[in-house]
């Protein structure tokens, strides 16, 4: 990506029309975390709109050949083509950059390709990777499948013990990978000690952290070194969307990360990185949301006879509790599990008999949304590695929404009396 205009200065050339620049220092930098999610990186153009503008443009045209030559040589600022970058595009990520406290981000396509751009664009023959064995599928399909095809090797572990980390770890090892809080089960890893044992040994942490939210969760700022989202969740948070989001700092950006996303092009469409604009501007009020609905059916459901096991990071009766009151600013965040008695044939009958509460694999959606995880987004994992990860045939993946808590419950309750 060439070197782009300071987003701070184009907002204000572009709103007083001075083109001025000035020691004085910028309020903006103090900015909370939800104006940063309304005004970070706003670009506006020459008519003044106040909401974001919508570049649907594959290319930029340049003044003079002189003009081209500098922009390809990075000695001069501006576009050159939005596969490399889009000046919406560079708005989501300059404000999820704000927001996250990285020195760069670069949105792509889906999760997923954030996901195997921050692992690929690092990895070479004959290096290895550590990570939890608690991930998404597709994640475990990049490090068991496409990875050894490459000449990588990946030791899986679990993430929570940190004997086990320093067991793993080895003097080729590049990076390491970990979700927390994990899905579907929830597990909370020590994000800021898994860092100190990988800094140790010269290797660098990524962290998934689509659980949690940028909100609840900073991993840079607990010594991770690069932090990936699918902004498809609740970053868009309407369902509408797909999109990543790879954060990190300037040099890992330089070294690796811009040639790797320039030369195979995951790139994410302006107008979906327009939407996670759009997005982003209510993420504050909806992840409360969210948390607390979360919070309140968590402990509806603890006390139920029917549900044999339930896992939310808030509640003490979490293994993980105490460190997720530390790492997630003492929130138990928006998503919860539990486990049927009854295995598949209960949890089938608790999905049938649901009449508002949306059956699907996604997550992060303003509507309430339910997974049978053994089925679906773990399946590919085979029974012995689900029951290994405490994915029983029972368990259940609540994607809590922001409809009233109570039409929640009531819902819940018609599949439980199913049950």
């Amino acid at each position: 990506m060439p070197k782009q205009t300071d987003p701070t200065k184009d907002h204000d050339k572009a709103r007083d029309g001075s083109g001025r620049t000035d020691s004085a220092p910028d309020p903006r930098q103090s900015w909370a975390a939800a104006t940063r999610l309304v005004r970070g990186g706003t670009r506006r153009s020459q008519f003044g709109e106040t909401s974001e503008a919508l570049f649907m443009t594959s290319g930029f045209a340049y003044d003079s050949p002189e003009q081209a030559e500098a922009r390809f040589l990075g000695e001069d600022d501006g576009f050159i083509y939005s596969r490399f970058s889009n000046p919406t595009v560079a708005m989501f990520e300059e404000r999820m950059a704000q927001l996250e406290g990285a020195e760069a981000a670069r949105a792509t396509a889906s999760g997923m390709a954030a996901i195997h751009a921050a692992l690929l664009c690092q990895l070479k023959a004959g290096d290895h990777v550590v990570a939890a064995r608690a991930l998404f599928g597709s994640s475990r399909y990049i490090l068991n499948e496409i990875l050894p095809r490459f000449g990588v090797e990946t030791t899986l572990i679990d993430g929570c013990d940190l004997d086990q980390w320093r067991a793993a770890i080895r003097e080729n090892t590049v990076c390491a990978l970990i979700e927390t809080p994990s899905n579907p089960m929830l597990d909370i890893l020590d994000i800021a000690a898994i860092a100190d044992l990988l800094h140790v040994a010269g290797a660098r942490l990524i962290v998934d952290n689509v659980f949690a939210t940028p909100l609840l969760q900073r991993p840079l700022a607990l010594g991770a070194d690069i932090v990936v989202y699918s902004a498809t969740k609740h970053i868009d948070g309407q369902g509408r969307s797909l999109g990543g989001v790879v954060l990190c700092d300037r040099q890992f950006h330089d070294d690796y990360l811009n040639a790797w996303l320039r030369h195979t092009g995951p790139s994410i469409s302006p107008f979906n990185a327009w939407l996670m604009l759009k997005g982003l501007e209510t993420l504050t009020i909806r992840i409360r949301a969210h948390c607390d609905h979360a919070a309140r059916l968590a402990s509806f459901l603890k006390d139920r006879d029917e549900v044999a096991q339930l896992r939310y990071p808030g509640l003490p009766g979490h293994p993980g509790h105490e460190l997720a009151m530390r790492q997630m600013n003492g929130c138990g965040g928006p998503m919860l599990a539990f486990a049927l008695k009854g295995g598949k044939e209960a949890a089938f009958r608790f999905l049938n008999a649901l009449e508002m509460i949306d059956i699907s694999n996604n997550l992060g959606d303003a509507k309430t949304l339910i997974t049978h995880p053994a089925t679906t987004t773990h399946q590919s994992l085979g029974a012995e590695e689900r029951a290994a990860l405490g994915i029983g045939d029972g368990l259940l993946r609540l994607s809590v929404g922001l409809e009233d808590p109570a039409d929640i419950e009531a819902d819940l309750i018609r599949g439980l009396q199913a049950v």
